[in-house]
Formats: structure tokens, sequence, C-alpha cells
């Protein structure tokens, strides 16, 4: 199995989370984001510092501004150093859904667990895909 991470694009925190053996994901400390390039040099060395491989991007799919979210997200991935291959993951409702699994663990802090949520969800999202094609 390939060294994988997903992550959560936001304005202002990025959701990080990897898994390096079969149907285990960790969601990570989430990254601020000052800036695009001081994000996208973060993301790229939390990439090189765990050898990851392959690069699983939540993408919102629907909802009014969903073309705009898209498009950044996109540029923003373009300006990572990332060698590896990246896929887009519809990421729908994974924030609610890491809402939800935090109930009662903490409060509502602005520290970007729910981000990592998140991209935890994103990421197993994307290994049920893979199941489902391939039985």
């Amino acid at each position: 199995m390939k060294k994988t991470a997903s992550i959560d694009i936001g304005l202002k925190r990025i959701g990080v989370a990897l898994s390096l053996a079969e149907g285990i994901v960790s969601p990570q400390e989430a990254i601020l984001r000052k800036n695009r390039d001081q994000a996208a040099r973060d993301v790229d060395a939390f990439l090189n510092e765990w050898s990851i491989e392959f690069l699983v991007v939540g993408l919102p799919k629907g909802g009014s501004s969903s073309e705009e979210m898209e498009r950044r997200i996109k540029h923003f991935v373009s300006l990572l150093a990332f060698s590896g291959e990246v896929v887009f993951q519809d990421e729908y409702g994974s924030s609610n859904e890491a809402k939800e699994m935090m109930q009662g663990i903490t409060r509502q802090k602005r520290d970007g667990r729910i981000d990592s949520m998140a991209a935890k969800v994103i990421l197993e999202r994307y290994f049920d895909t893979l199941k489902a094609r391939h039985g």
C-alpha cells in the first residue's frame, strides 16, 4: 500500500490526515494558513516528512460556492511541489460529520482538530469508494 495523506483545504486551516497502513487513518495537527505560499510550503513539508506517495484532496461537490472553491483548491494544489499522484474526493458534509464524531470530546475550539477530522473522513470515503469498486 502506498503511503497516503489527505488534506481538507480551508481558508484559515488545512486539515491533514494520514494512512500508513491499510484501513488505518489518523488525523494529524492541522496546518494554519497565513497565506497561500506559506500554507503550500507547510503542506509540502508534511508530505515530505512522511514520504507520502499518494494525496487525496477534498473537493466540494454541489452547493452554491462549489465552483469557486474547486477553482481555489485546484490552484492551491498546483502550488505544491508534490510529485506523487493526486486525486480529488467529494468532501460534501465531511466537516459536519467530523463535528458529530467529536461531540463531547472537545468544545468547538478553532484549533484545527475538526479540520483534520474532516480530512480523515475524506480519506476514509476515498478508501470506501476503492473497496466498492474492487469488491
